[in-house]
């Protein structure tokens, strides 16, 4: 049976929680992510531990002369987790903005759990979030990304939002669905499975 995978994106404390460093928008993805967690969680353990959905907690580590993101350090650390002893809610780490770049196995162990669609949101929408949805694309997964659910920092004179909508219209025109996180969750909680 098709199965969907969430994937939680660099939802880091030095992009999320730091109040010196975090993205404008953090407060807005930590509460869209509370939502759509407990959401999908709620289904899956309904369901089983082994049903729809896999979660995947994406990690972006860098060395210390590339950014904070140093692995072991608290701006490092993840603000959401994957529950310990939960099957098919695993922990990814990555070094590229490209999840799938940086896990050149990652596309077929998701085949092999017969994932056939990506769910994703997170922390920066122009870098990471839309790097692996482009990599899911190019591996051959339906993507559906969720609006207001993941953000970025001003950048070149344009707010946050701004740059969310510019990427989610270059990730729609790659094929790349876009859905409001509210709408998305909605709908898992009526057909009791994430799709």
């Amino acid at each position: 049976m098709p199965r969907s995978a969430i994937f939680v994106i660099d939802i880091q404390k030095h992009l999320a929680v730091d109040p010196e460093t975090r993205v404008p928008q953090a407060d807005r993805v930590i509460k869209a992510s509370e939502e759509i967690l407990q959401t999908a969680r709620s289904i899956k353990d309904s369901n089983g531990n082994s049903s729809d959905p896999l979660i995947v907690f994406v990690q972006h580590e860098e060395t210390p002369n590339d950014g904070a993101l140093v692995k072991g350090t608290e701006p490092w650390e993840l603000v959401f987790h994957p529950r310990a002893e939960v099957e098919g809610e695993i922990l990814v780490a990555k070094n590229t903005r490209d999840t799938f770049k940086s896990n050149r196995d990652l596309a077929q162990r998701l085949r092999d759990a017969n994932v056939t669609e990506i769910v994703a949101f997170g922390i920066q929408s122009d870098a990471c979030v839309e790097a692996t949805c482009t990599g899911a694309l190019a591996a051959g997964f339906h993507v559906t990304v969720l609006a207001g659910a993941h953000s970025t920092y001003d950048a070149d004179g344009k707010t946050a939002q701004e740059i969310e909508r510019e990427v989610e219209l270059r990730l729609s025109t790659r094929g790349a669905r876009v859905v409001r996180w509210e709408k998305a969750i909605a709908k898992w909680v009526e057909k009791q499975q994430v799709a």
